[in-house]
Protein backbone atom coordinates (compact mmCIF):
# COMPACT_ATOMS: atom_id res chain seq x y z
CA UNK A 1 0.00 0.00 0.00
CA UNK A 2 1.59 3.73 -1.03
CA UNK A 3 1.89 6.37 1.90
CA UNK A 4 -1.20 8.03 0.65
CA UNK A 5 -3.39 5.67 0.93
CA UNK A 6 -2.45 4.56 4.31
CA UNK A 7 -2.39 7.99 5.41
CA UNK A 8 -5.44 8.37 4.22
CA UNK A 9 -6.87 5.34 5.84
CA UNK A 10 -4.90 6.37 9.45
CA UNK A 11 -6.99 9.28 9.24
CA UNK A 12 -10.52 7.70 8.50
CA UNK A 13 -9.15 4.84 11.29
CA UNK A 14 -8.51 7.51 14.16
CA UNK A 15 -11.18 10.34 13.52
CA UNK A 16 -14.25 8.56 15.43
CA UNK A 17 -11.83 8.52 18.38
CA UNK A 18 -11.08 12.50 18.19
CA UNK A 19 -12.17 14.97 20.64
CA UNK A 20 -11.70 18.29 19.19
CA UNK A 21 -14.60 20.35 21.30
CA UNK A 22 -15.17 19.20 24.74
CA UNK A 23 -18.37 20.53 25.39
CA UNK A 24 -20.88 17.53 24.77
CA UNK A 25 -18.39 15.16 25.58
CA UNK A 26 -19.62 12.04 27.63
CA UNK A 27 -17.45 9.48 28.80
CA UNK A 28 -20.21 6.82 29.03
CA UNK A 29 -20.30 7.74 25.03
CA UNK A 30 -17.41 5.55 24.54
CA UNK A 31 -16.56 1.62 24.79
CA UNK A 32 -13.38 0.66 26.08
CA UNK A 33 -14.29 -2.72 24.52
CA UNK A 34 -14.73 -1.19 21.39
CA UNK A 35 -12.84 -2.61 18.58
CA UNK A 36 -14.20 -0.63 15.64
CA UNK A 37 -16.05 -3.91 14.14
CA UNK A 38 -13.17 -5.71 13.85
CA UNK A 39 -13.15 -9.47 15.82
CA UNK A 40 -10.11 -12.17 17.02
CA UNK A 41 -9.99 -13.47 13.20
CA UNK A 42 -8.59 -9.56 12.04
CA UNK A 43 -6.15 -9.62 14.57
CA UNK A 44 -3.32 -10.75 12.06
CA UNK A 45 -4.40 -8.32 9.43
CA UNK A 46 -4.62 -5.22 12.42
CA UNK A 47 -0.66 -6.47 13.26
CA UNK A 48 0.00 -6.43 9.28
CA UNK A 49 -1.31 -2.62 9.50
CA UNK A 50 0.59 -1.60 12.58
CA UNK A 51 3.55 -3.11 11.24
CA UNK A 52 3.22 -0.70 8.11
CA UNK A 53 2.07 1.85 10.20
CA UNK A 54 5.32 1.79 12.19
CA UNK A 55 7.60 1.63 9.17
CA UNK A 56 6.17 4.74 7.43
CA UNK A 57 6.12 6.36 11.30
CA UNK A 58 10.04 5.70 11.31
CA UNK A 59 9.96 7.62 7.91
CA UNK A 60 7.69 10.58 8.79
CA UNK A 61 9.89 11.01 12.18
CA UNK A 62 12.77 10.95 10.11
CA UNK A 63 11.79 13.98 7.88
CA UNK A 64 10.52 15.67 10.71
CA UNK A 65 14.12 15.58 12.61
CA UNK A 66 16.20 16.24 9.29
CA UNK A 67 13.78 19.56 8.52
CA UNK A 68 14.50 20.27 12.45
CA UNK A 69 11.19 22.92 12.37
CA UNK A 70 8.21 21.33 13.96
CA UNK A 71 8.42 19.24 17.42
CA UNK A 72 6.07 17.13 18.42
CA UNK A 73 4.34 16.26 21.75
CA UNK A 74 2.40 13.01 22.34
CA UNK A 75 0.78 13.21 25.82
CA UNK A 76 -0.60 9.95 27.52
CA UNK A 77 -3.13 9.47 30.30
CA UNK A 78 -4.84 6.23 31.82
CA UNK A 79 -5.73 4.31 34.59
CA UNK A 80 -3.38 1.74 36.07
CA UNK A 81 -2.78 -1.41 33.58
CA UNK A 82 -4.19 0.63 30.86
CA UNK A 83 -1.38 -0.48 28.26
CA UNK A 84 0.21 2.99 28.30
CA UNK A 85 4.00 1.53 27.92
CA UNK A 86 2.71 -1.44 25.99
CA UNK A 87 1.56 1.25 23.08
CA UNK A 88 4.33 3.98 23.51
CA UNK A 89 6.63 0.52 22.78
CA UNK A 90 4.91 -1.02 20.03
CA UNK A 91 4.08 2.53 18.16
CA UNK A 92 6.94 4.22 18.40
CA UNK A 93 9.19 0.79 18.51
CA UNK A 94 10.94 1.78 14.57
CA UNK A 95 11.55 5.11 15.80
CA UNK A 96 14.97 6.64 15.75
CA UNK A 97 16.12 6.75 19.24
CA UNK A 98 17.82 9.90 18.83
CA UNK A 99 14.72 11.98 17.72
CA UNK A 100 12.48 10.59 20.52
CA UNK A 101 12.55 10.95 23.95
CA UNK A 102 9.97 9.23 26.47
CA UNK A 103 9.61 11.12 30.04
CA UNK A 104 7.57 9.17 32.72
CA UNK A 105 5.92 11.34 35.11
CA UNK A 106 5.51 10.11 38.54
CA UNK A 107 4.88 11.52 41.95
CA UNK A 108 6.35 15.21 42.38
CA UNK A 109 9.94 15.95 43.81
CA UNK A 110 10.97 18.49 46.15
CA UNK A 111 12.29 20.37 43.64
CA UNK A 112 9.41 19.77 41.51
CA UNK A 113 7.15 21.33 44.37
CA UNK A 114 8.81 24.05 44.57
CA UNK A 115 7.75 25.54 41.20
CA UNK A 116 4.45 26.16 39.63
CA UNK A 117 2.60 23.10 38.65
CA UNK A 118 3.77 22.80 34.84
CA UNK A 119 7.04 23.43 35.41
CA UNK A 120 8.34 19.64 35.75
CA UNK A 121 6.91 18.77 32.02
CA UNK A 122 7.56 22.24 30.28
CA UNK A 123 11.01 21.65 30.67
CA UNK A 124 10.97 18.45 29.15
CA UNK A 125 9.01 19.75 26.05
CA UNK A 126 10.90 18.30 22.77
CA UNK A 127 12.96 20.18 21.15
CA UNK A 128 12.70 20.99 16.98
CA UNK A 129 12.45 18.77 15.15
CA UNK A 130 12.04 15.49 17.77
CA UNK A 131 8.80 13.77 19.27
CA UNK A 132 8.22 13.98 23.17
CA UNK A 133 6.19 11.59 24.55
CA UNK A 134 5.00 11.94 28.16
CA UNK A 135 3.76 9.07 29.79
CA UNK A 136 1.46 10.86 32.58
CA UNK A 137 2.09 14.71 32.33
CA UNK A 138 0.40 17.63 33.60
CA UNK A 139 -2.91 16.60 33.24
CA UNK A 140 -2.06 14.37 37.08
CA UNK A 141 -2.68 17.89 37.82
CA UNK A 142 -6.34 17.96 37.29
CA UNK A 143 -6.61 14.19 38.28
CA UNK A 144 -5.21 12.70 41.36
CA UNK A 145 -4.95 15.87 43.02
CA UNK A 146 -8.43 16.33 42.48
CA UNK A 147 -9.10 13.23 43.56
CA UNK A 148 -6.93 13.31 46.49
CA UNK A 149 -6.96 16.66 47.93
CA UNK A 150 -4.76 16.18 50.23
CA UNK A 151 -1.71 16.55 47.63
CA UNK A 152 -3.08 19.86 47.00
CA UNK A 153 -2.29 20.48 50.51
CA UNK A 154 1.07 19.49 50.46
CA UNK A 155 2.16 21.90 47.08
CA UNK A 156 3.30 24.89 49.21
CA UNK A 157 0.33 27.37 47.29
CA UNK A 158 -0.27 30.42 49.70
CA UNK A 159 -3.78 30.38 50.51
CA UNK A 160 -4.72 33.18 48.18
CA UNK A 161 -4.08 30.98 45.25
CA UNK A 162 -6.07 27.86 46.39
CA UNK A 163 -9.20 28.92 45.25
CA UNK A 164 -13.15 27.21 44.88
CA UNK A 165 -11.89 27.37 41.35
CA UNK A 166 -8.67 26.22 41.01
CA UNK A 167 -9.68 23.42 38.48
CA UNK A 168 -10.81 25.97 36.33
CA UNK A 169 -7.81 27.85 36.58
CA UNK A 170 -5.79 24.66 35.72
CA UNK A 171 -7.59 23.82 33.18
CA UNK A 172 -7.48 27.55 31.81
CA UNK A 173 -3.75 27.48 32.42
CA UNK A 174 -3.01 24.24 30.19
CA UNK A 175 -5.22 25.26 27.24
CA UNK A 176 -3.59 28.16 27.19
CA UNK A 177 0.30 26.81 27.56
CA UNK A 178 -0.87 24.43 24.67
CA UNK A 179 -2.13 27.18 22.83
CA UNK A 180 0.83 28.53 22.92
CA UNK A 181 3.29 25.32 21.90
CA UNK A 182 1.15 25.44 18.73
CA UNK A 183 1.73 28.78 18.21
CA UNK A 184 5.27 27.73 18.39
CA UNK A 185 5.37 24.54 16.11
CA UNK A 186 4.98 22.12 18.79
CA UNK A 187 1.94 19.70 17.40
CA UNK A 188 0.17 18.33 20.61
CA UNK A 189 -1.70 15.19 20.61
CA UNK A 190 -3.56 13.38 23.31
CA UNK A 191 -4.28 10.36 24.40
CA UNK A 192 -6.43 8.20 27.16
CA UNK A 193 -6.40 4.87 27.16
CA UNK A 194 -9.91 3.98 28.21
CA UNK A 195 -10.07 0.75 30.12
CA UNK A 196 -12.65 -1.08 31.33
CA UNK A 197 -12.83 -1.48 35.70
CA UNK A 198 -13.68 -5.25 34.71
CA UNK A 199 -10.39 -4.93 32.18
CA UNK A 200 -8.20 -3.67 34.71
CA UNK A 201 -8.95 -6.00 37.43
CA UNK A 202 -8.15 -8.77 34.96
CA UNK A 203 -4.84 -7.38 34.15
CA UNK A 204 -3.94 -6.80 38.32
CA UNK A 205 -4.80 -10.74 38.48
CA UNK A 206 -1.91 -11.30 35.51
CA UNK A 207 0.35 -9.53 37.20
CA UNK A 208 -0.08 -11.04 40.60
CA UNK A 209 -0.04 -14.82 39.10
CA UNK A 210 2.43 -14.11 37.00
CA UNK A 211 6.24 -14.02 38.75
CA UNK A 212 7.70 -12.09 35.90
CA UNK A 213 5.08 -9.52 36.17
CA UNK A 214 5.19 -8.89 40.10
CA UNK A 215 7.23 -5.79 39.89
CA UNK A 216 4.82 -4.41 37.73
CA UNK A 217 1.79 -4.55 40.64
CA UNK A 218 1.68 -2.02 43.69
CA UNK A 219 -1.56 -2.41 46.76
CA UNK A 220 -1.62 1.44 45.78
CA UNK A 221 -2.72 0.43 42.71
CA UNK A 222 -5.47 -1.88 43.46
CA UNK A 223 -6.50 0.62 46.53
CA UNK A 224 -7.34 3.71 43.76
CA UNK A 225 -9.78 1.57 42.07
CA UNK A 226 -12.03 2.31 44.72
CA UNK A 227 -11.55 5.92 43.46
CA UNK A 228 -12.83 5.04 40.16
CA UNK A 229 -16.07 6.85 40.09
CA UNK A 230 -14.08 9.98 41.03
CA UNK A 231 -11.12 9.53 38.66
CA UNK A 232 -14.03 8.67 35.94
CA UNK A 233 -15.79 12.24 36.20
CA UNK A 234 -12.14 13.74 36.49
CA UNK A 235 -11.14 12.08 33.22
CA UNK A 236 -14.44 13.63 31.81
CA UNK A 237 -14.02 17.15 32.87
CA UNK A 238 -10.55 16.91 32.02
CA UNK A 239 -11.45 15.90 28.33
CA UNK A 240 -14.58 18.45 28.31
CA UNK A 241 -12.41 21.20 29.14
CA UNK A 242 -8.94 20.51 27.22
CA UNK A 243 -10.15 19.17 24.11
CA UNK A 244 -9.58 21.39 21.36
CA UNK A 245 -9.17 21.46 17.17
CA UNK A 246 -5.70 22.18 17.62
CA UNK A 247 -4.72 19.66 20.82
CA UNK A 248 -7.27 17.19 20.46
CA UNK A 249 -7.76 14.34 22.96
CA UNK A 250 -8.15 10.63 21.52
CA UNK A 251 -10.47 8.41 23.87
CA UNK A 252 -8.73 5.47 23.04
CA UNK A 253 -10.68 1.54 23.53
CA UNK A 254 -7.91 0.24 25.36
CA UNK A 255 -9.53 -3.34 27.16
CA UNK A 256 -8.02 -5.45 23.44
CA UNK A 257 -4.31 -4.00 23.51
CA UNK A 258 -3.85 -5.39 19.33
CA UNK A 259 -6.77 -2.15 18.51
CA UNK A 260 -5.39 0.60 20.74
CA UNK A 261 -1.80 0.42 19.24
CA UNK A 262 -3.35 0.92 15.95
CA UNK A 263 -5.57 3.45 16.87
CA UNK A 264 -2.26 5.27 18.25
CA UNK A 265 -0.23 4.39 15.67
CA UNK A 266 -2.83 5.72 13.16
CA UNK A 267 -3.42 9.04 15.11
CA UNK A 268 0.14 10.01 15.03
CA UNK A 269 0.66 9.40 11.50
CA UNK A 270 -2.15 11.46 11.09
CA UNK A 271 -0.39 14.51 13.03
CA UNK A 272 2.73 13.85 11.24
CA UNK A 273 1.34 13.66 7.87
CA UNK A 274 -0.43 17.03 8.41
CA UNK A 275 2.79 19.02 8.51
CA UNK A 276 4.44 20.46 5.88
CA UNK A 277 7.66 17.89 6.13
CA UNK A 278 10.08 17.97 3.83
CA UNK A 279 14.01 17.06 3.69
CA UNK A 280 16.26 20.39 3.98
CA UNK A 281 16.67 21.74 0.06
CA UNK A 282 19.99 22.01 -0.94
CA UNK A 283 21.81 25.00 -2.55
CA UNK A 284 23.14 24.99 -5.81
CA UNK A 285 26.74 26.43 -4.22
CA UNK A 286 26.38 22.71 -1.73
CA UNK A 287 25.26 20.32 -4.93
CA UNK A 288 28.66 21.72 -6.80
CA UNK A 289 30.53 20.78 -3.78
CA UNK A 290 28.87 17.44 -3.48
CA UNK A 291 30.01 16.65 -7.30
CA UNK A 292 33.66 17.52 -6.45
CA UNK A 293 33.90 15.29 -3.86
CA UNK A 294 31.75 12.72 -5.47
CA UNK A 295 34.67 12.85 -8.47
CA UNK A 296 37.77 13.24 -6.10
CA UNK A 297 36.14 9.68 -4.16
CA UNK A 298 35.95 7.73 -7.49
CA UNK A 299 39.10 9.26 -8.69
CA UNK A 300 40.45 7.49 -5.92
CA UNK A 301 41.76 9.94 -3.82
Amino acid sequence: MNHKKLISRAREFAKPYAITKGGSFRLKDFDPRDTGGLDDEDKPKAKEALAMGVELLAELQDVLYAQDRWSVLLIFQAMDAAGKDGAIKHVLSGVNPQGCEVYSFKAPTSEELDHDFLWRCTKRLPERGRIGIFNRSYYEETLVVRVHPEILAKQKLPEKCVTKKIWDERFEDIRNLEKYLTRNGTIVRKFFLNVSKEEQKKRFLERIDNPDKNWKFSAADAHERTYWKDYMKAYEEMIRETATPDCPWYVVPADNKWYTRVVVAAAVIDALSSLDLGYPKVSAAHRKDLAAVKAELLGGK
